[in-house]
């Protein structure tokens, strides 16, 4: 798809979870590989989202006139457009009811290709609760797995940092424009994630922080994430929403216990009394999820490549993209994408940036 119609439609006048459901509804009926026509699109999507129609033709030209200057604003500052059926576009998130139709990266977008586990929490956090998502972040990326947050101070910004401590990259979602760091302490922050790991955001240069981008934006990071991980989190807490998005998209939730004695942990009590798993270190994430250690002896038996459902239907130098691989297995995307890097760890499956293959095993 020609990204100018994924930024076109970002800029339409409608709400941007309408504009995605729509958007992808309308791939999902068209033929594969082929384009869609900027104005049957941009006037599809209108129509859907109820734009009342003696309006279209002006709404469709502000749009083409804003999402010009938007590619013009990226290519100034270094952003690079990820329209949804970009390889490099993550599998997971693609999946979700609404994604975005494209996202704005700024940094190596092949990071969206690892395995990720999110970390989310109080922005007024406590120290305890510093030295938890640093300590998640460290160990995590240590063990080769992406870290994705949301910038914010707190927890965040704690978890990006221990991840950069570590040797995997680490992905920030932020609720505005690439060009508009926010908060502004973390522009230093911001520039070392680029460097290392990615920038991503759904809203083009110039875009705000509104208060109403970041419910939004955490759909993005739990989107993109195969587990979201709650550190301290208040019963009002803006990471409850982002466990929220994570369990109506299937990921699994996971919460870090924390002091009884204030109410700063009262919604991550809460997720942990309806189900959630209790972290205390990157061991249980990853237990959690079904993940075979990288210093556990991994024995996987000749008779284990026969019998597995989703090796048995990869041809060996066959190059199988996620929507791909759902249709022949029947799985759903994110336990599929769990298992896939099961193997990956174990050296049978490898994975670029346009999909996944079967190694050769002698």
């Amino acid at each position: 798809m020609d990204p100018f119609v994924a930024v076109a439609l970002s800029m339409l006048p409608a709400s941007r979870s309408r504009v995605a459901a729509t958007f992808k509804e309308l791939r999902l009926q068209s033929d594969p590989g082929s384009d869609i026509a900027a104005d049957d699109v941009l006037e599809a999507v209108l129509e859907v989202c109820e734009i009342p129609e003696d309006e279209r033709r002006g709404a469709m030209q502000v749009a083409r006139s804003r999402a010009d200057a938007a590619l013009v604003a990226a290519r100034v500052a270094g952003i690079e457009p990820l329209p949804w059926d970009d390889p490099r576009y993550p599998a997971l998130l693609s999946c979700i009811p609404d994604p975005p139709p494209l996202l704005w990266v700024r940094g190596d977008a092949d990071t969206l290709a690892r395995p990720t586990v999110a970390i989310v929490g109080s922005r007024a956090a406590t120290p305890y609760a510093l030295d938890v998502a640093y300590r998640l972040g460290q160990e995590l990326s240590d063990r080769g797995v992406v870290v994705a947050s949301g910038l914010a101070r707190g927890v965040d910004s704690a978890a990006h940092r221990g991840c950069l401590g570590g040797t995997a990259a680490t992905v920030a979602v932020l609720g505005s424009g690439l060009d508009r760091i926010y908060p502004s302490e973390h522009q230093a922050l911001a520039r070392e994630i680029s460097d290392k790991g990615l920038l991503v955001s759904e809203l083009g240069p110039g875009a705000a922080p509104l208060q109403e981008h970041f419910p939004l934006r955490n759909r993005i990071i739990s989107g993109i994430a195969l587990a979201v991980v709650v550190v301290e989190a208040s019963e009002k807490s803006g990471s409850l929403i982002t466990a929220r998005c994570a369990l109506e998209q299937g990921r699994d939730v996971l919460a870090v216990p924390g002091s009884v004695l204030s109410g700063r942990n009262r919604g991550s009590h809460s997720l942990l009394k309806d189900g959630a798993k209790v972290v205390e270190s990157a061991v249980d994430i990853l237990e959690g999820l079904g993940w075979p250690m990288p210093d556990a002896p991994l024995a996987l038996p000749s008779k284990l490549l026969i019998s597995d459902n989703l090796l048995a239907r990869m041809e060996s130098g066959e190059v199988y993209r996620l929507d791909e691989l759902m249709e022949l297995t029947g799985v759903t995307g994110t336990k599929l994408l769990t298992r896939l890097m099961e193997l990956e760890l174990a050296g049978l499956v490898t994975q670029s940036g346009s999909g996944f293959s079967r190694r050769l095993v002698t």
